[in-house]
């Protein structure tokens, strides 16, 4: 996995699920954020970082759209995002993210443990500690 720092967006595989994401029709994408969500819920072995790098990416979609949410500027997130533009997200998404980012840290995640042993401070817990903050603040 090429990763770069430890942003949502910060590897290939979030970059690729983002281009995808961008690539796909408009009325189609919250599907996409969807399935990226409920693939890792799914999972009932050790989740494979891949799976668990896209449900972050898409956690982290969910967040831009919360009220008051800081504009995304990663050169690596979908353009529609970093444009400004939004998607129509249903509500159920946030407790749904909430639950993807849970099992991506959990102790069967091969990401979880990819940073673990990147060392300390980790800066991947972090980040996924800011997403679920902002998914489960009051609105």
């Amino acid at each position: 996995m090429g990763t770069w720092a430890a942003g949502p967006f910060d590897n290939d595989t979030a970059a690729d699920w983002s281009g995808d994401l961008d690539d796909a029709a408009p009325e189609e994408r919250p599907a996409l954020v969807e399935r990226a969500l409920r693939t890792v819920l799914d999972e009932p072995d050790h989740l494979d970082s891949d799976l668990g790098v896209e449900a972050v990416a898409a956690a982290a979609v969910v967040v831009a759209h919360l009220p008051g949410a800081f504009p995304v500027d990663s050169p690596y997130a979908p353009d529609f995002l970093t444009a400004g533009d939004r998607l129509d997200l249903p509500e159920r998404l946030r407790p749904l993210a909430v639950r993807a980012l849970d099992r991506v840290v959990a102790d069967d995640s091969e990401l979880a443990e990819l940073w673990a042993e990147a060392g300390e401070p980790n800066e991947f817990l972090a980040e996924v500690a800011q997403l679920r903050a902002a998914l489960t603040a009051p609105v």
